[in-house]
């Protein structure tokens, strides 16, 4: 039985939750108002505690819903947060099914189309008394800030051990199945202040060996499955000082987790050598944001998203990417995932937009997902 998604509905529940000013680390609105309407379509909503531990006002909201098909639950996830400029959002729908930001801030339809997706996919299902198997809902918080709420998340209350994450832009059918480890680092050079103008030979330049570092490490793009970028430098007092101290602040992405960890490597033998060669000292702290993951296009999560698309008439197209997603996180506790396209183009600018035939036709993809096996 083919799920009837409620086009009109679906819009006005995008348009009202746009309203809702919902950034990073505030989106105590929004799990309000996303907690009362689960709670209307039957849901058991729980909140965690992640707003105590990454400083926010709202925690990440964990939902599920017992289904009437004698199969394992399936997670859908999606985040509360947009990125800025997020406060003041309005939805402004044009004749031709566009609905676009009214220009002075981000639509929000990353990732709150796919949450009005999720939303309208359950509630089709339910009114069209449409058996479907239990669901599990994850709304995380501060996704954009590098995933943060989902770091914190206590996995060990899902039950799925497959899920779908609607947070990608690109035509219908479009799902990323592979994503990098991210590794940032901040590289603290210390030389040896003097007066640049009557003893510069009795200095030692933080940002000379600095720069000398950075030269030697290839950047960019430095191979098929990695980047490796110099985001920002820092150092010096004054033009009449040599500078004793200089600061660098970069990132590593890498489709191989191991790899990753060798370009970090390889980044500290060059500063270790170059500031030996200088008389200069270094330091380097450096982070894991998340980890890389695989998900071969042939598990049953993958065939499942590409038997529904294609029988709904959408074409199917699996692609590698080097933006991290909650789905990394997912994927570190052992749930296998895709991430899917959820109707939203020009993310993170002003000129972000999104198209109410897309929106059914992923809401649709989502119910139908529910009833597969």
């Amino acid at each position: 039985m083919k799920t009837i998604i409620n086009s009109q509905r679906l819009l006005d529940s995008f348009r009202e939750l746009v309203a809702i000013d919902s950034p990073s680390f505030g989106e105590r609105a929004m799990a309000d108002e996303l907690t009362a309407r689960l709670k209307k379509l039957g849901f058991a909503v729980w909140e965690d505690d992640s707003a105590r531990k990454i400083h926010g006002n709202a925690g990440n909201l964990f939902a599920t819903l017992p289904g009437k098909l004698d199969m394992p639950p399936l997670l859908l996830c999606a985040h509360m947060d947009t990125v800025a400029p997020a406060l003041g959002k309005r939805a402004v729908a044009e004749p031709d099914g566009r609905v676009r930001s009214a220009g002075d801030t981000v639509l929000g339809a990353d990732d709150l189309a796919a949450v009005a997706e999720i939303l309208e996919a359950v509630a089709a299902l339910e009114e069209q008394k449409i058996p479907h198997r239990p669901v599990e809902v994850l709304f995380s918080v501060a996704e954009e800030a590098y995933c943060v709420g989902a770091s914190v998340f206590d996995f060990s209350v899902v039950r799925a051990r497959e899920a779908y994450v609607l947070d990608y832009d690109g035509a219908v059918g479009t799902a990323a199945n592979q994503a990098p480890t991210l590794l940032d680092f901040t590289v603290t050079v210390r030389g040896k202040a003097s007066h640049a103008g009557f003893a510069p030979e009795k200095g030692v330049s933080a940002i000379s060996a600095a720069a000398q570092a950075i030269c030697r490490i290839p950047a960019g793009r430095v191979s098929p499955e990695a980047t490796l970028n110099f985001g920002t430098i820092q150092g010096g007092t004054a033009t009449n000082i040599v500078p004793d101290a200089c600061t660098v602040r970069g990132e590593i992405r890498s489709l191989d987790d191991g790899y990753a960890f060798t370009l970090l490597d390889n980044l500290k033998d060059t500063f270790r050598q170059v500031c030996q060669e200088n008389g200069a000292e270094f330091e380097i702290r450096e982070r894991c944001l998340f980890h890389a993951y695989h998900v071969p296009a042939e598990a049953p999560v993958a065939r499942r998203y590409r038997r529904v698309c294609n029988r709904l008439g959408h074409a199917v197209s699996f692609t590698a990417t080097f933006g991290g997603s909650d789905n990394n996180w997912l994927a570190a506790n052992g749930i296998q995932g895709i991430v899917a396209a959820s109707a939203m183009h020009g993310c993170h600018t002003c000129g972000e937009y999104t198209y109410v035939q897309e929106m059914a036709e992923i809401a649709q993809i989502t119910a139908e997902l529910l009833c597969e096996r």
